[in-house]
């Protein structure tokens, strides 16, 4: 597991540790969590993971369109982040990663 505070730590992280999912927060002080989703996912280092995005200042509603434009698998408001929330976005997108088959 990792924490990053900016978008270069992240892709480093992301780089070195191998993750199958990445939660992004889409406000990340002066930088953009659409913009480190797609550099995530656009990473050749021969896996990309999912990116989930995740908010606590933004409901599903509000990003809905921003989130269709990017290339994360969806959206969780922090109130509802979960480990059973996060495997159930993955498997309503078919998006599991290699780790886990849908319970």
């Amino acid at each position: 597991m990792g924490i990053a505070s900016t978008c270069a730590e992240a892709v480093r992280l992301a780089c070195t540790l191998l993750p199958d999912v990445v939660l992004v927060d889409i406000a990340l002080g002066e930088e953009c969590g659409l913009d480190l989703a797609r550099l995530l996912v656009s990473e050749d280092s021969g896996k990309a993971p999912v990116v989930i995005l995740i908010s606590a200042a933004y409901s599903p509603c509000d990003v809905e369109e921003l989130i269709a434009d990017s290339p994360a698998a969806g959206f969780l408001p922090k109130s509802d982040l979960s480990s059973d929330a996060i495997q159930q976005l993955l498997v309503s997108r078919g998006r599991v990663p290699a780790y886990g088959q849908p319970a």
